[in-house]
């Protein structure tokens, strides 16, 4: 599969430094990797093809922890797709410095191809499928056959797809998206979640019937920890 590799935007403002891809040798490159590691253990009868990644509230890092999710497994060779499922605040064409011009939603409601609509990325196996125009509706369009037949394409083309979601306590959108998907990671944020909201939060997956692999503790301080990231069930 040839894909073209479309004009690139400056993001000095916005951009999201990818540790992984910048310092794969760093103690925090070795926790995404880790994570992965763990994914992959956890899945007993067959891989996981399609994980989404939400979190309790903003600004506890999703973005950034799938974001660098996708580069590592890019990095094993699997070729990847990072969707910027979050249709409400997208971020992924900051973060991996792409055109925003048409992309999930433009394919979902059937005006332009996934083909045309995925773009390449500098980082060598990993494409991505930027948001698109926002839309009124973007729960209908998530729960929609057309994402359901939108993924069953990704899987001929991709190894694995991640999706980046709006957090799961504010919009129903990752509780519908989560029930398509082969596993869920919830991020947490050391100091900014509340313990009750993440609790919360486990319930909606759960009662969604989304398979929650695990949480992702951010931010946690060096100092108390020689983990930067916390990976458990």
């Amino acid at each position: 599969m040839v894909l073209k590799r479309k004009k690139e935007i400056q993001t000095n403002n916005h951009g999201r430094k990818l540790v992984t891809n910048a310092n794969p040798k760093s103690p925090i490159s070795e926790q995404f990797r880790t994570l992965r590691t763990n994914i992959e253990y956890s899945a007993i009868d067959q891989p996981y093809r399609s994980i989404m990644v939400t979190s309790t509230g903003p600004g506890e890092g999703k973005s950034t922890t799938v974001a660098n999710l996708a580069v590592v497994y890019a990095q094993q060779g699997k070729k990847v797709l990072l969707v910027d499922a979050d249709l409400r605040k997208p971020t992924l064409h900051y973060t991996l410095q792409l055109l925003n011009n048409s992309g999930l939603t433009s394919v979902l409601t059937k005006q332009v191809r996934l083909l045309d609509a995925v773009q390449q990325t500098r980082i060598e196996n990993l494409d991505g499928l930027t948001s698109g125009p926002i839309p009124p509706n973007p729960a209908e369009l998530l729960g929609s056959k057309g994402m359901d037949d939108t993924l069953e394409e990704i899987y001929k083309l991709y190894d694995m797809v991640l999706f980046d979601t709006p957090p799961v306590m504010a919009v129903t959108d990752p509780q519908i998206l989560s029930n398509k998907c082969h596993g869920t990671i919830l991020v947490t944020s050391s100091g900014h979640t509340d313990i009750e909201g993440a609790k919360k939060a486990k319930e909606l997956l759960t009662s969604a019937k989304a398979k929650l692999l695990g949480v992702v503790l951010n931010n946690k301080d060096s100092k108390d920890t020689n983990f930067y990231y916390y990976y458990g069930n």
